[in-house]
């Protein structure tokens, strides 16, 4: 498949980067700081996709889709929101080419088709949708709208990575209207639920529910709640997020409501949305030397089965009884590949599934037939084990429920590991260089403050935990009083 990854210990970077493109998820492509995600990697985001949307559809939320491009007008209505997203537009002029007559063969922008007004390539959708809400909203009986678009989005960003930052990527953003203030704040917190669920229970990444800083909030929201994830390098990743928005969109694009007494109201807010960032997390979060470690619920391929044989009629013998135990599988709901080509060896197919991070790998030879057992190896443990055939689906099933519940527990285990509390600014700097992950500290609540710890050391606040205890304390850079403990790290 490629060639040996670079350890992690040696450089981190590097080895998520030759991951990425070895594994066969995503490559850099022609257009600078896009990608292209290959089959491999967009089988496991459709996973992801999948999940996502049941369990948006069994909290009544509905599919549509809006344009991908906001008229300048629109896109500047809500001040902060077009500020906070300004230097990361891309923007359409014109409408037409036409062949450029210095230059025989080439085109060039034709200057008498400048669009009358400028589009906005969506970083967000807010403006386009909150737009249109104004013509689907007038009574309380059309409240609440509960609306999800999967659409990608561009924010021009200047330091890119796969998965991780790109100009252009893939997500959902959920965006809703609501009648009273406490239906909104409850549809975020539930959003944040949501999307705490499905690190956990899918991806097996412990996440931290919490609110975000002033500094940290989503341009134009009263409230941002997040969840946030550790990553093997002691680095942050925001896996997710959620925004009370009040009546901020509302009151710029004049969406009103006559409520239950006849009096008109402006509309409750919310937005919330995850991308294909939830693919570098899932790299990053259970992956080694080897190659990706997939937990079993998002993995493509749960099972991979390789034949060992000499000749065709052991191979046909061998065929006679995979064939069986793929149907069976697949009846149990469980995805499995057959890989009998005769163009690898074994131990060459071997290489390729631990590299991509198929959680099950079972191999079958002539004395296996003999005996009656087949060999499992688990990718997470990377252990091996001889099984009888008899009764093997429901063996498959237990190990798969086992490496999943697995690599939930190790990454628990690490992000234990990797919060420190700290009480002085020396120790905050001594266990960010050496330790990493983590630290959990009080900060007096002011942005001078966060902003200065920011500048020293890199390190912002992740985030306010949600039922954080109140604990009186001084803050780790100033000294003033605090009232609770938050998260710092440095992060992705």
């Amino acid at each position: 498949m490629g060639k040996k990854l670079t350890p992690r210990s040696e450089d981190y970077s590097k080895w998520y980067n030759e991951l990425v493109v070895q594994a066969d998820l995503a490559e850099n492509s022609a257009v600078r700081g896009c990608m292209v995600i290959k089959p491999y990697g967009y089988a496991i985001w459709e996973k992801m996709q999948a999940q996502l949307d049941s369990m948006f559809k069994a909290t009544g939320h509905q599919n549509a889709y809006f344009p991908l491009f906001v008229p300048k007008s629109l896109f500047e209505a809500e001040e902060k929101n077009a500020e906070g997203f300004a230097k990361e537009c891309a923007v359409v002029t014109h409408y037409r080419l036409q062949n450029d007559p210095d230059k025989p063969g080439k085109l060039r922008v034709d200057p008498e088709a400048k669009l009358e007004e400028e589009l906005i390539v969506r970083p967000t959708s807010e403006a386009i949708i909150w737009s249109t809400y104004k013509g689907w909203i007038q009574s309380y009986r059309d409240l609440p709208i509960l609306v999800n678009q999967w659409a990608n989005v561009v924010r021009w960003e200047m330091r890119t990575r796969l998965f991780l930052r790109t100009a252009e990527f893939l997500w959902q953003e959920g965006h809703t209207a609501h009648e009273t203030k406490q239906e909104a704040i409850d549809e975020t917190i539930q959003m944040t639920n949501v999307y705490s669920e499905f690190a956990e229970n899918f991806m097996a990444i412990p996440v931290i529910k919490g609110l975000k800083t002033d500094s940290e909030r989503f341009a134009g929201a009263e409230e941002t709640y997040c969840i946030e994830a550790l990553m093997q390098d002691g680095k942050a990743l925001q896996a997710g997020t959620s925004h009370f928005l009040g009546q901020n969109f509302a009151k710029a694009f004049d969406v009103k409501f006559t409520n239950k007494e006849g009096q008109q109201e402006f509309v409750w807010a919310t937005s919330w949305g995850v991308s294909t960032r939830l693919m570098g997390a899932l790299v990053m979060t259970h992956s080694d030397d080897q190659g990706l470690v997939l937990p079993p619920k998002l993995a493509p391929i749960q099972v991979v089965i390789v034949p060992i044989y000499k000749g065709q009629a052991q191979l046909d013998d061998i065929d006679f009884v995979v064939n069986r135990l793929v149907n069976d599988l697949r009846l149990a709901g469980i995805s499995v590949k057959y890989d009998n080509r005769d163009t690898m060896r074994p131990g060459a197919k071997f290489a390729q599934y631990e590299l991509q991070g198929v959680p099950l790998r079972l191999a079958i030879g002539p004395k296996d037939l003999e005996n009656g057992t087949i060999e499992m190896a688990r990718r997470d443990t990377l252990e091996k084990f001889s099984f009888q055939l008899e009764g093997i689906v429901e063996v498959i099933a237990q190990n798969l429920v086992a490496i999943q519940d697995n690599l939930f527990k190790r990454a628990v285990d690490f992000r234990a590991n990797h919060t420190t509390e700290v009480d002085t600014f020396e120790d905050f700097k001594k266990t960010l260089e050496q330790k990493t992950g983590f630290i959990s500290a009080h900060w007096d609540g002011t942005v001078e403050t966060e902003a200065k710890i920011k500048a020293l050391t890199k390190a912002t606040i992740r985030c306010i935990p949600l039922n954080n205890p109140q604990e009186l304390g001084k803050c780790v850079f100033s000294g003033k009083p605090s009232a609770q403990r938050v998260l710092f790290a440095k992060a992705y």
